[in-house]
């Protein structure tokens, strides 16, 4: 493919993914913001402590819905509609048994599962109505990114940005209208959401009845290739979100113990921008995603080694762009989240953005590079680079950064792990063949040709 059409094919893929998952990532921001407006401090720190599981589900339905449609994206470019059908079949199954777990927490455990998320007398009520809500409604959000994924991958990434932003849109407007006229509480917060992608899912339907839809259930037993495939190329998404909820349940048992329900709630403002932040380059990743899976399946290696560059390039420089604002504007962004006027919250709320969002152009490259490796067929380096940066890294450097220099250097365990992570990336990349067939495969593209 010719490098401008290809650089213009990624713009129109990365753009519009990039709107889409803005538009998700304002689930828990208006959240945020409404809450801390209707319920101050507290119910902040409560809203924040169950982020975490929010982050788990959410993680889930991206693992199952990039997994399938990396899947079928790979078997449709090979020819292998059939195969291709059993995949996004094989997602809905998948999603349909890990919605079981979710559920029956939601509804057996959610004040146990608050008390272990950190809640105290201040904030366990709220968290537990937040959670119980949210757990209930998790068949919505599983199907949702399932569909989502599926649809862009099928050619068309504006209905997925429209389902992404219809959901998000209503979010916001029911966050307000059921917060304050209606004065429901936390439980309207989380209401708000929860109905958001029931609306997405809506919206995606349209894609089956427009005459282009290239995948559709068909009966196939359980296979265990196909789960293994959902689980193994959509990993990188999985661990993605597994991670945020690891920091964020370790950077909130840090920070209380620091400066209690105010370093929580300052540590909230924060998180919840960073994952507007971090909605930028998964959106990158999500958008190249097809684009890369496509060439690989193509055998075209020239455009992978580009679509690469494509993405690090973009999601690299949207990181620098992001820290280069929130460092000028750090103490009026926190102030939004600051409706008692605090001076505490708002001391350590703008120090946490500045040094925190000092790590944002590493990890758009690391989350480019991993998404690279997913797909095109090679989930450990994506998985392992993942799994360094969330879990790894992040987590043993928060504990001694902040037992050094407090909560500075918790502030400072983000951007040394995402560079310590980047460094590891750019070495995978030098050794492994980007673009080249996985293992097996040449012989399989072969077949597919002659056929």
């Amino acid at each position: 493919m010719p490098g401008t059409v290809l650089f213009r094919s990624f713009l129109k893929y990365a753009s519009l993914s990039v709107a889409g998952m803005l538009g998700l990532s304002c689930y828990i921001l208006a959240d945020t913001f409404f809450v801390s407006l209707g319920l101050g401090k507290n119910g902040l720190a409560a809203l924040n402590l169950a982020i975490p599981v929010y982050s788990v589900l959410h993680g889930a339905g991206l693992m199952l819905g990039v997994g399938g449609a990396t899947k079928y994206s790979l078997l449709r470019a090979a020819g292998e509609e059939r195969r291709a059908n059993e995949a996004f079949t094989h997602a809905l199954y998948l999603a349909a048994a890990l919605c079981v777990p979710f559920v029956l927490v939601g509804a057996l455990f959610p004040g146990q599962l608050a008390s272990l998320l950190g809640a105290d007398a201040a904030t366990h009520a709220m968290a537990r109505t937040y959670l119980q809500t949210m757990l209930l409604f998790s068949p919505a959000f599983l199907c949702n990114n399932v569909l989502v994924a599926f649809v862009r991958n099928d050619g068309s990434p504006r209905l997925a940005m429209a389902s992404t932003l219809s959901g998000s849109l209503s979010n916001i407007l029911l966050d307000y209208v059921f917060l304050f006229p209606c004065k429901m509480g936390m439980f309207g917060a989380v209401f708000a959401t929860c109905l958001a992608p029931v609306i997405g899912i809506g919206v995606s339907c349209l894609h089956f009845t427009g005459g282009r839809c290239g995948f559709r259930l068909v009966k196939a037993p359980p296979r265990a290739a196909y789960i293994a495939a959902c689980f193994s190329l959509g990993f990188f998404s999985f661990a993605e979100q597994l991670s945020n909820a690891a920091v964020m349940l370790s950077f909130n048992f840090i920070v209380y113990g620091i400066a209690g329900n105010t370093g929580v709630a300052a540590y909230g403002v924060v998180a919840n921008l960073a994952l507007v932040a971090v909605s930028v380059f998964t959106g990158v990743a999500q958008g190249a995603q097809p684009l890369l899976s496509r060439a690989q399946g193509e055998g075209r290696r020239r455009d992978v080694y580009a679509l690469l560059a494509f993405a690090a390039l973009f999601a690299a420089g949207a990181g620098l762009l992001l820290w280069a604002a929130v460092f000028f504007a750090a103490q009026p962004v926190a102030q939004i989240f600051n409706s008692e006027n605090d001076a505490a919250l708002l001391s350590a709320a703008s120090q946490g953005l500045r040094l925190y969002f000092i790590g944002m152009p590493f990890a758009g490259f690391n989350m480019a590079v991993c998404a690279c490796f997913a797909s095109t067929g090679r989930p450990l380096p994506s998985q392992g680079l993942t799994l360094l940066r969330g879990l790894v890294a992040v987590i043993p450097l928060a504990f001694g950064f902040s037992a050094l220099w407090g909560i500075t250097g918790l502030w400072l365990a983000f951007p040394a792990a995402e560079a310590i992570t980047a460094l590891c990336g750019a070495l995978c990349l030098r050794f492994y063949k980007i673009g080249a067939p996985p293992e097996g495969a040449a012989q399989k593209a072969r077949r597919c040709r002659k056929a």
